[in-house]
């Protein structure tokens, strides 16, 4: 897309748009998801990393109350019994160790201390609950240090334990797993495992959005193509379930299908209406589209624009960002994707956005001085000048809230 408009541009330094681009990514805020579930929210750390980071890993035993100490943090005291990984003469010795929550019984603790010196003297202790099963498999759970896809095979089997610490351990590895190692790892995850959590209310909602993610993946498994339509079916089910209140993981569903379906599924959402009215079927109405059903839609498009070009063109996935400029939910978000991905043939419709959305919102003036400014294009430059011309004081906030460099 940007190749071809390129020949129209003006001839402008090749620095300073390179810079306004980046300083609208960076300014901005927009995210360049890197994790195999950028719709799971923050995961945390696992438990074999926190081991594999840890000079010392003890079982312990839990002695007396947990209470709060100086500054706060809830501590306890534990007896330590076997020592899993560091110096073996911590047995029987008692540590004050971080609790989320009283233990009461059998915990793992987990010692940071610098390198060198005695977990006991100098060591930071941390403390979580821990019955026979989760200590079995912190023990056996495999080394950070083997390949990602690997790892995830073992972990697969744990999704959704019936020991909860451990569920959602294994969740925690997928979520902060890179896509490609999960797309790699698909074999090892149960079809329809996925499609029953993905089709049951109770789950956690943000392990629902990564179970959609997972289900497109496995969709696109060579094998049978009826397993193939079943799982792409439930997709479908999940998305069109009526929804009355915000659905965490809903663009984890949304990016299952992008997955699964390529361009087939980019069609399948824009008849659904998500795009809004202008994408329905005018034969067949279908309710308004709720804003935060659009903010999980720029999510997937997003995704699909980082993992997803072999499969749905950019060019596809940045004009279907496009349409998203006519929401107000999201329009600015649009704007500064569209900047990022220079699609700058969806100048035109950024520019409107400043007398239409942008009259009474700041955020939505922002993205479109950004977006102008950093298109290399004659219209850029004609829009930009009869922004100014009209609305010169707002203008120069706009730039100067994006923190875009002057004269540019």
């Amino acid at each position: 897309m940007t190749g071809k408009l390129a020949g129209k541009a003006e001839r402008r330094p090749a620095m300073k748009t390179s810079i306004a681009i980046m300083v609208v990514a960076a300014v901005l805020l927009v995210t360049h998801p890197a994790a195999a579930c950028p719709f799971c929210g923050v995961v945390g750390e696992s438990l074999a990393r926190r081991r594999d980071a840890a000079a010392a890993v003890v079982v312990g035993e839990a002695e007396g109350p947990a209470a709060p100490d100086a500054a706060g943090v809830l501590v306890q005291r534990f007896r330590m019994h076997q020592p899993l990984r560091g110096e073996p003469g911590l047995a029987g010795r008692t540590v004050a160790a971080r609790v989320g929550a009283a233990v009461e019984g059998t915990a793992i603790l987990f010692c940071e201390a610098p390198a060198g010196e005695s977990p006991v003297e100098r060591g930071r202790w941390s403390a979580v609950a821990a019955d026979e099963a989760v200590l079995g498999h912190v023990a056996a759970a495999p080394a950070v240090r083997e390949p990602a896809a690997r790892r995830l095979e073992w972990f697969a089997a744990r999704l959704e334990h019936p020991e909860p610490l451990i569920a959602e351990d294994a969740f925690v590895e997928f979520g902060a797993a890179p896509f490609e190692a999960v797309r790699s790892a698909a074999a090892a995850l149960d079809a329809d495992r996925l499609r029953d959590w993905v089709a049951e209310p109770g789950i956690d909602q943000r392990r629902r959005g990564f179970y959609g993610l997972a289900l497109g993946i496995v969709a696109g498994r060579p094998g049978d193509p009826s397993a193939r339509r079943a799982c792409i079916a439930s997709l479908h089910v999940a998305v069109e379930a009526p929804a009355d209140d915000f659905r965490a993981g809903f663009d984890g569903l949304l990016a299952g299908i992008l997955v699964a379906e390529g361009e087939a599924g980019l069609d399948y959402l824009e008849r659904r209406g998500l795009f809004g009215p202008a994408a329905a079927d005018a034969e067949r109405p279908r309710p308004a589209v709720r804003p935060v059903d659009q903010r999980h839609l720029l999510a997937a498009l997003r995704f699909a624009w980082e993992n997803l070009a072999d499969t749905i063109p950019r060019q596809r996935t940045a004009a279907a960002t496009a349409r998203l400029l006519s929401s107000p939910a999201v329009a600015a978000d649009a704007a500064v994707d569209l900047a990022r991905y220079q699609a700058w043939d969806a100048v035109d419709g950024v520019a409107n956005l400043w007398q239409t959305l942008g009259a009474e919102d700041a955020v939505v003036r922002r993205a479109v001085a950004g977006y102008l400014t950093a298109c290399p294009l004659p219209a850029a430059r004609r829009h930009l000048d009869r922004i100014r011309a009209a609305d010169p004081d707002r203008l120069r906030a706009a730039i100067e809230s994006a923190g875009l460099p002057r004269g540019l």
